[in-house]
């Protein structure tokens, strides 16, 4: 079994442990659109689509592990380096590489390293996504205008 099938897995686990439905559907399609959009995302700009993928899989694990989004990026950023250590399936650089992403995953004001500015720009892509009836978010508007020009959609 390669490493991201690994992540999901335990992945899953968390995920099939939440009683409310609702919530329990929202966290698979959210954590895997994102983790899907990481992916994408890396493979056009050339980056590593696999930590891509683990990173988008694991940035909000503890407002759904937990259920509790305070300050949800520096939790998940924790409780992710304690999965990867313990699924022992990342390397001391390929955990920090991760962790720092998801640390820093809601600053999407801000421009970050090229490997974090993936997570940021997938979860953006896939708040917008989700249901494309829904209002854009002011802080959310610059972002996603410049991804639909990356990606030829605008």
């Amino acid at each position: 079994m390669n490493r991201i099938e690994i992540l999901r897995k335990y992945i899953d686990e968390i995920i099939l442990s939440m009683t409310d439905i609702q919530e329990r559907r929202c966290a698979y399609l959210y954590l895997y659109g994102v983790a899907q959009l990481c992916a994408l995302i890396a493979l056009k700009r050339g980056e590593n689509a696999e930590l891509a993928t683990m990173a988008g899989m694991l940035h909000d694990i503890y407002s759904y592990a937990k259920m509790d989004s305070k300050d949800h990026a520096h939790k998940s950023a924790i409780l992710a380096g304690e999965i990867l250590t313990s699924l022992r399936i990342t390397n001391d650089v390929e955990t920090k590489m991760i962790c720092h992403a998801i640390y820093n995953h809601s600053e999407n004001e801000v421009v970050h390293c090229a490997f974090n500015e993936i997570l940021i720009d997938a979860d953006v892509f896939q708040h917008c996504l989700y249901n494309p009836m829904f209002e854009i978010m002011s802080h959310e508007k610059n972002r996603y205008e410049k991804l639909k020009i990356e990606f030829g959609i605008a």
